[in-house]
C-alpha cells in the first residue's frame, strides 16, 4: 500500500487511544495485529489510562487521558523508564538533559550515521543497528550515573529493527539508506551537523508486503542482542554498573542466555505485559488490579498459539 498518500492514522492533537494505535501500526507500516496489540498494550499500561485506553504521544496530558486524573499521573511517552528508556537511538538519556528525553539530538543521529557508514557501507541494517545499540549502551554506562536498563529495554532492540524492517519502501525488500532515515527521523544536514524538521513519510513510499509479526520482531530482537550481549541492570554512580541479581523469566545473571530462542523472548514480553514486575527489574510497577486484568484480556487472544504460559483471563468488560 502506498501509505504516503493517506497517512492521517492518529489524532493530530497528541492524544490517541488503543484502537487508533493498533490500526495505525497495521495500516501505515503493515505491522501484524499481534505485534500492534502488544505494543499498544505496553504503551498504554505504562504511560496511559486503561479505563479510557487513551495515551499521550507527547508529554504529560493526564487531564485529557485519565478517567479520574486525581488518582495518578500519566506521563505520556516521555515518561522516563516506562515505555521510554535510556540509550535511545536519537534522543537523550533523561538525566543527561534535564529531563528532555524527547527532543531530536542531531549529534546522536550523526553518530548513528557514522556507525552505518563504518559497519555497513551507509546502510542502516541489522549489523549497523546492532553496533550502534551497543555503542549507545556503552555511552550511557560511562556518562549517566542514573542509567537503567531493565528487561523492558528489550523493546529498544525491537524499535531498532524498524529501521530496516519497516522504514524502507517494501520493508526488508528495500534499502535502509540515509535518505529514508532522514525522512522518517526529520533529520537535515547543515554544515556537517544535523538539525530537525517535521518527520515525514518518504515520497512514493510503500509499506512492507508481508505483515511484521510478534515472531518476526523477536527474531530481530534476539539477533541484535546476540551480536553484542549487554547486561540488564543499572548504574550506581557514573560508570559503576550493577547487573540485575534477581532472575526474571529467561533473564538470569543479568543477561539473556546463549540458548535463548525468539519464542523465549516473545514469552518474556508477554510476562512483562501481564505481570507485577518488581521495581528492581522494571519501573513498570503499576500493573495491578484493573491494569493487569485489562492487559491479560487484550494479550491472551493474540498469544493463544504462541506457546507461552498464559495468565487466567477473568473476562472483564471490554474498554
Amino acid at each position: 500500500m502506498n501509505a504516503a498518500a493517506n497517512h492521517n492514522f492518529l489524532s493530530h492533537d497528541g492524544i490517541t487511544n488503543f484502537v487508533e494505535l493498533v490500526d495505525a501500526q497495521q495500516n501505515l507500516y503493515n505491522v501484524n495485529y499481534d505485534l500492534a496489540v502488544l505494543l499498544a498494550v505496553l504503551g498504554i499500561q505504562a504511560d496511559g489510562d486503561v479505563a479510557t485506553t487513551k495515551l499521550s504521544i507527547s508529554c504529560d496530558a493526564t487531564s485529557r487521558t485519565a478517567l479520574l486524573p486525581l488518582l495518578g499521573r500519566q506521563p505520556g511517552l516521555s515518561g522516563h523508564n516506562k515505555f521510554e528508556s535510556d540509550t535511545s537511538l536519537t534522543r537523550n538519556d533523561y538525566f543527561l538533559a534535564n529531563g528532555d528525553n524527547y527532543s531530536f539530538n542531531g549529534t546522536l543521529f550523526g553518530r548513528m550515521k557514522s556507525v552505518a557508514d563504518r559497519v555497513s557501507g551507509g546502510k542502516f541494517d541489522l549489523n549497523a543497528l546492532a553496533a550502534y545499540r551497543s555503542q549507545r549502551y556503552d555511552e550511557s554506562v560511562q556518562e549517566n550515573a542514573n542509567f537503567f536498563f531493565g528487561p523492558l529495554s528489550l523493546l529498544l532492540f525491537g524499535a531498532a529493527s524498524f529501521l530496516y524492517e519497516l522504514f524502507p519502501s517494501y520493508g526488508p525488500e528495500g534499502t535502509p539508506d540515509l535518505a529514508t532515515m532522514k525522512s522518517f527521523f526529520g533529520a537535515v544536514e547543515n554544515n556537517g551537523a544535523w538539525s530537525h524538521v517535521p518527520e515525514r513519510i518518504p515520497d512514493n513510499w510503500f509499506n512492507r508486503r508481508s505483515p511484521y509479526t510478534n515472531t518476526d520482531a523477536t527474531v530481530q530482537i534476539l539477533a541484535l542482542y546476540a551480536q553484542y550481549p549487554k547486561l540488564f541492570g543499572g548504574n550506581v554512580g557514573t560508570n559503576n554498573f550493577n547487573a540485575l541479581s534477581t532472575p526474571f523469566g529467561i533473564i538470569s545473571n543479568g543477561k539473556l542466555p546463549d540458548s535463548a530462542t525468539s519464542s523465549d523472548v516473545l514469552c518474556l514480553l508477554y510476562q512483562l505485559g501481564t505481570s507485577q514486575v518488581p521495581s528492581s527489574l522494571s519501573s513498570v510497577t503499576d500493573i495491578i488490579g484493573n491494569v493487569l486484568n485489562w492487559s491479560v484480556g487484550k494479550l491472551n487472544p493474540v498469544f493463544k498459539n504462541a506457546g507461552c504460559a498464559l495468565k487466567p483471563d477473568q473476562t472483564f468488560p471490554s474498554m
